[in-house]
C-alpha cells in the first residue's frame, strides 16, 4: 500500500471509530440528562465546568458555547481548583465535572469541596462506577468502547463524546429559553458572523451615494449620474417616487439596440420592475435576494420612500459573502 493510501486508511478509520461512538451516544441519555438540564436552566447562578488535562481543554470549549447561546459559563481548570482557584464556585452556580475515568487524584480532592458548599453537581464520564459518578447529582455518560488511538491512550474518541454531549446540554438549554438569532447576535457583535445577524440593509445603503435621475432626464444625465456615484445603477423617479431602475447593463443593451441617444431619457431605457429592499431587512437577506435574481445591487427603501442603494460589494466589504 502506497503512503498516500496508508494515510487515507488511517484517517477513515479514525473518523469511522469517532462516527461509531458518537451514533452510540445518544442511546447513553437517560433521565439525569434532562434533569442536569432542568437543574442549569432553574439555577440563578452560573455553570462552573471543571476538568484536567484534555477535558479541561473540552471544559473551555463547552464553557465557550454555553456562553454564546445565553446561559453563563465559567472555566475552573481542577487542579487550581484546589489551589485556590474554589472560590470561582459561588453559592447558586452549579458545576459540571468532566473526567473520562472519574476517578483522577484531582477530582477525587476536588468533589468533595463542591459537596460541602451544597452546589449540585454534574458528573460527565465515561465510567458510570466510578467516584464522580457516584458523588454526582446527575451524571451524563461519555462512555467509548476505545479511542482512535490505535494504543488505545491518546484521548480522541472520549474527548470528542465529550464535546458532543456539551453541545447537547448548549442546545437544549438554548431551546428550552427561546434563545433567538437575535439573542445570538448581541454575543456575536463581531466578525462576518455577527454582521449576518444584526446588520442591516439600511446600515450599508446609508454610506454609499443615493444615485436618482428624473424619469425625463436625458441619457447623458444619466450616465453622469452612474458614473459619479459609482454603483452601477441609479434610480429613476417620478414625483419622488420609484418608477425603474438603469444599471450598466441598461446603459449597453441601450447602446446595442439605438443607432444614437440623441433624444433618449431614462423612461425609454430603464428597467419598470427593479427590484427593492426594505431598509429594515437583515444585509443577509440581501446577499440572498440578489443571488436568486442574478443581480448585484438592490433599491434601498422605507416604505415608499426611496433611501439608496445596496451593492454586491457593500456585502463582500462587510464579510457578509
Amino acid at each position: 500500500m502506497s503512503n498516500h493510501n496508508a494515510i487515507l486508511a488511517i484517517a477513515k478509520k479514525t473518523i469511522e471509530t469517532e462516527a461509531e461512538a458518537i451514533n452510540q451516544l445518544s442511546s447513553l441519555l437517560n433521565d439525569d440528562f434532562s434533569k442536569a438540564v432542568e437543574c442549569i436552566r432553574t439555577s440563578k447562578g452560573r455553570v462552573i465546568i471543571s476538568g484536567i488535562g484534555k477535558s479541561a481543554l473540552i471544559a473551555s470549549k463547552i464553557v465557550a458555547t454555553l456562553n454564546s447561546t445565553g446561559t453563563p459559563a465559567i472555566f475552573m481548570h481542577a487542579a487550581d481548583a484546589i489551589h485556590g482557584d474554589l472560590g470561582t464556585i459561588q453559592e447558586n452556580d452549579v458545576v459540571i465535572c468532566i473526567s473520562k475515568s472519574g476517578n483522577t487524584a484531582e477530582i477525587k480532592m476536588l468533589v468533595p469541596l463542591i459537596k460541602r458548599g451544597n452546589n449540585k453537581l454534574i458528573g460527565m464520564t465515561g465510567n458510570t462506577d466510578s467516584f464522580l459518578a457516584q458523588q454526582s447529582d446527575f451524571v451524563l455518560n461519555t462512555y467509548v468502547e476505545k479511542e482512535a488511538c490505535p494504543n488505545n491512550l491518546a484521548p480522541t474518541t472520549s474527548t470528542t463524546a465529550q464535546l458532543v454531549m456539551g453541545d447537547a446540554l448548549a442546545i437544549c438549554l438554548l431551546e428550552l429559553k427561546g434563545f433567538s438569532s437575535k439573542d445570538f447576535a448581541k454575543y456575536h457583535p463581531g466578525g462576518a458572523l455577527g454582521k449576518k445577524l444584526y446588520l442591516t440593509v439600511g446600515d450599508l445603503a446609508t454610506t454609499n451615494e443615493v444615485p436618482k435621475v428624473d424619469i425625463t432626464s436625458d441619457v447623458k444625465s444619466v450616465i453622469v449620474e452612474i458614473s459619479e456615484k459609482m454603483l452601477g445603477a441609479t434610480a429613476v423617479m417620478e414625483n419622488n417616487k420609484i418608477v425603474g431602475i438603469v444599471t450598466d447593463g441598461d446603459i449597453r443593451r441601450m447602446l446595442n439596440k439605438f443607432d444614437t441617444i440623441y433624444g433618449l431619457t431614462a423612461k425609454d431605457i430603464m428597467s419598470s420592475t427593479p427590484k427593492t429592499i426594505d431598509v429594515n431587512v437583515l444585509a443577509i437577506k440581501a446577499l440572498e435576494l440578489m443571488q436568486a435574481k442574478g443581480i448585484s445591487q438592490l433599491l434601498a427603501v422605507d416604505g415608499d420612500n426611496y433611501k439608496g442603494i445596496v451593492h454586491l460589494h457593500n456585502l463582500i466589504k462587510e464579510g457578509i459573502l
